[in-house]
């Protein structure tokens, strides 16, 4: 009788815990959706309020942005391209607390110097922070590319 006690004890526990993260990572994955839809549609100021106002952007071959000013040149220099397209899929989630990450599938699409579309493929790493507000923010983002063949 202890014994089942304990263990029943214990599995209350783990579940109440679980359930805590578990709604968290889903705001997670609902935002990352959310935000890609908004970069899809090249929607400037919506894709821009997903990042925290000191957001760092890591691309690889590409210089570090750190900030909202910065990042929303660069989102204007892409979505003024007209062969641009971009979206993402979150594939992951964990949330510990007030922080939390995505692994997520990005395609980048732009036309090269023929006109002929060139879409690269990348593994994405988003951390995220919960605000003061209650909100997630998007604090990092790091984009490196799959290498070719990897779908």
């Amino acid at each position: 009788m202890k014994n089942s006690l304990l263990i029943l004890l214990l599995l209350v526990f783990i579940s109440c815990n679980s359930t805590n993260t578990k709604p968290d990572e889903q705001d997670l994955i609902r935002l990352s959706k959310q935000w890609s839809d908004a970069a899809s549609n090249r929607d400037v100021a919506k894709t821009l309020s997903y990042w925290a106002e000191d957001a760092v952007v890591i691309a690889a071959g590409q210089p570090v942005l750190t900030g909202k000013a910065e990042i929303k040149k660069m989102m204007e220099a892409s979505f003024n391209n007209p062969s641009f397209r971009i979206s993402w899929s979150p594939k992951s989630a964990d949330v510990d607390g007030n922080m939390g990450y995505l692994i997520e599938d990005t395609k980048i699409t732009t036309d090269d110097s023929a006109g002929r579309p060139i879409t690269q493929r990348f593994k994405t790493v988003t951390i995220w922070k919960k605000q003061s507000d209650g909100n997630w923010k998007n604090v990092v983002d790091i984009m490196t590319p799959k290498p070719a063949g990897v779908k």
